[in-house]
């Protein structure tokens, strides 16, 4: 490809999917279908790495009256089933997968630390940050996938492009909340991120 590149599968937890407590429609399918490509694509990739959702005591980021805009009903609780990643995502083959949001909201994978595996309450603080591991490997460019296209996504592949990343989001591989996604397309080719 000419520049090394990662593929970020960005929070395909089954709290996010059909069933879950904050369902996206589409999660399930988009697990699948990150699955397939990854059968088929992940040779094109210099590393593959998710992010995960991982809410011990997030504050105000969860609530009983959420408005859906700063407050959400909980959901991706540490350790919970919720948490986990969905069946259909085939990760055995990511190098790395980094945990965020424990204490407060989180949206981008950037705000993510190194997960320790194994560490029942997630708390990887210390650990590297997405944005120090893709550079320690030598990471210019990066794909986008996952949940939700408007949040996670969107937040993800903007700190990625203002990082200095050459940014896609594969958006065959994503799904959204927002019935028009249109906006949010207009807003990640507004800074600089090709769509794909």
């Amino acid at each position: 490809m000419g520049t090394s590149r990662a593929l970020v599968i960005v929070d395909v937890q089954n709290d996010f999917c059909e069933g879950g407590s904050l369902a996206v429609d589409g999660g399930a399918a988009v697990a699948a279908r990150i699955t397939s490509f990854l059968a088929e694509h992940a040779s094109d990739y210099d590393a593959v790495v998710t992010t995960q959702d991982w809410h011990v005591d997030p504050g105000h980021h969860f609530s009983d009256h959420p408005d859906f805009v700063d407050s959400w009903p909980p959901h991706c609780v540490a350790g919970s089933r919720g948490a986990e990643f969905h069946p259909d995502l085939d990760i055995a083959g990511a190098d790395a997968m980094f945990r965020k949001g424990q204490y407060a909201a989180a949206y981008s994978g950037f705000e993510g630390h190194l997960a320790q595996y194994g560490d029942a309450a997630g708390d990887s603080d210390d650990s590297a940050t997405l944005d120090e591991w893709l550079r320690d490997h030598g990471i210019a460019a990066v794909d986008v996938a996952g949940i939700a296209t408007d949040y996670c996504v969107r937040a993800t592949a903007l700190d990625a492009a203002r990082s200095g990343y050459a940014t896609r989001v594969l958006t065959g591989l994503c799904a959204g909340i927002a019935e028009d996604l249109a906006p949010t397309y207009e807003e990640l080719e507004a800074s600089g991120i090709a769509l794909a």
